[in-house]
């Protein structure tokens, strides 16, 4: 009876008997998971998402310098009542209506200048009462006047301002946080390339530790079978038989945890390269590499220079130097006093229709312009000279901690090169004493068969050889650990592995 896996949980409350579904088998190289973590690890997609939010804010620095477009009309009316006094008269009232139509264009360009272009179109017309030749009050239609314009203004800080103001800041800062945030990708990259490729070797050891246990199972009931035979015969007791049922229950065990180990390992491999645990529950990841030692030399000052230049935590800590020293130039352009020339230009027409109007406009009849200088000068400008003072401590601190970063990374370096230096040894060494525990256990065996050894003798033997598989697997599984370290160390995870890096 197989349940679907929604109602499996249901299925064991109600007591009713699930048969386990079979794992199935998968199997992949070690640069197959490393593709699939680059494309479903839940990490690095949620990493990703920073370059993405920092470009928008780099395009929102920039939009600072967009030009606004302004259009409007206006249209106003106004009347004025007539009075008599001692010695004086205004004869009547007047009204008159006005109408401006405008547009224009202004904005801000990258060297502080301020620019604004307008166009305009009044029309006015009305009406008065005045006095005629013969003395009477009448109300004369004046018409329409128009009176179009076009003109341009602008004005450039020449002091404070000029190199760089706070728009300028802001988007260079921008920029420089986007190249952090994209260096930060870069280190979850590293980081989840390493987790995979010791995952992928967890997985491996586990695999060769679940075999050497089964062999040591096998060794164990072997022997616990042939000691049954000498206690039948008589050339045996029993407490030698009870010691050989013991090893079997004991390398069971050992079996047993063994299996559980690598299943776990299996867990946290599918983790790093899936986004969906569940669609791999049911799988069993099979590696198609075996720990295989491919012995490496090591260069301490390759090393060093690789980490350097390449790690993304040094990185990061230079384009902290390069933003303190964009903030410095800032500060610095503070201290000056705020200095501005300004100008404009400008042309108008005027006449009863509008065309003859634009005319004037056409052939400048009426032109217009003006120049200017302002200079404004704090008294104390203590703010600025305080915020250049702090920003040069500032500096100074940002280059005592990038120093003290590259000592970190070096020193992580050198520790990395030292313990993938003493897993080579160890890999030797222990691949030494597995070659001899297997000799010594069959010496033992051979002696046993002879009568002239003990069961107890032979089990030590098989407990021996099979520690000695253990930490020959673990040395070997060690020493890919360290080298996948060290090449984090150096920031070189990408180039050892081959991987493209892509940052959306």
């Amino acid at each position: 009876m197989r349940f679907p896996r929604p109602l499996a949980a249901l299925a064991v409350a109600l007591g009713i008997p699930v048969i386990a579904q079979q794992p199935q088998s998968k199997p992949v190289s070690l640069e197959e998971c490393l593709q699939m973590a680059l494309q479903k690890n839940l990490d690095i997609r949620i990493a990703q998402y920073s370059p993405q939010v920092g470009a928008l804010s780099v395009s929102s620095a920039g939009a600072y310098y967009d030009p606004n477009f302004t259009t409007g009309a206006q249209q106003g009316y106004r009347k004025s009542e007539g009075f008599a006094g001692v010695g004086q008269f205004n004869p009547g009232s007047n009204e008159s209506w006005n109408e401006r139509y405008d547009t224009g264009i202004s904005g801000y360009v990258p060297t502080g200048m301020t620019y604004n272009l307008t166009g305009a179109v009044n029309r006015s017309s009305g009406s008065a009462t005045t006095l005629n030749n013969k003395g009477e009050l009448v109300e004369v239609d004046q018409g329409f006047t128009y009176t179009p314009s076009i003109g341009i203004s602008v004005t450039q800080p020449l002091l404070k301002n000029l190199w760089i103001d706070l728009p300028r800041l802001t988007l260079q800062l921008e920029r420089k946080n986007l190249m952090q945030s994209r260096s930060d990708v870069r280190a979850q990259i590293i980081q989840t390339a390493t987790d995979v490729a010791n995952a992928y070797n967890d997985v491996v050891a586990g695999k060769e530790n679940v075999r050497v246990q089964q062999k040591a199972l096998e060794l164990a009931e072997r022997l616990e079978q042939e000691n049954k035979t000498r206690v039948r015969v008589g050339t045996m007791t029993q407490l030698e038989l009870d010691d050989a049922g013991a090893q079997v229950a004991r390398s069971r065990a050992d079996l047993i945890t063994a299996q559980q180990q690598s299943s776990t390992s299996q867990n946290t491999l599918k983790r790093l390269i899936s986004d969906d645990f569940a669609s791999l529950a049911d799988t069993r990841l099979e590696p198609t590499s075996s720990l295989a030692v491919v012995p490496e030399s090591f260069s301490r000052l390759d090393s060093w220079h690789k980490g350097i230049t390449m790690r993304p935590d040094l990185e990061r800590a230079r384009i902290d130097l390069e933003k303190q020293k964009i903030q410095l130039k800032y500060n610095k352009n503070q201290l000056f006093p705020q200095l501005d020339l300004g100008g404009s230009y400008g042309l108008s027409g005027q006449d009863h229709t509008l065309e003859p109007a634009l005319d004037d406009i056409g052939v400048q009849r009426n032109p217009n312009f003006s120049g200017s200088i302002r200079l404004t000068v704090p008294l104390s400008n203590k703010r600025a000279r305080n915020d250049y003072q702090a920003a040069k401590l500032n500096n100074q601190r940002l280059l005592l901690q990038y120093k003290q970063k590259e000592q970190s990374a070096m020193a992580d370096i050198e520790n990395a090169i030292l313990n993938a230096q003493s897993a080579l040894e160890r890999v030797q060494a222990t691949e030494t004493s597995r070659h001899y525990s297997d000799s010594v256990l069959w010496a033992e065996q051979k002696k046993l068969e002879n009568g002239k050894s003990t069961s107890y003798q032979v089990l030590l033997r098989q407990r021996d050889l099979t520690q000695a598989e253990a930490n020959a697997i673990q040395a070997k599984s060690d020493y890919n650990k360290a080298l996948a370290r060290l090449a984090q160390a150096e920031g070189f995870t990408l180039e050892r592995y081959k991987l493209r890096l892509e940052i959306r």
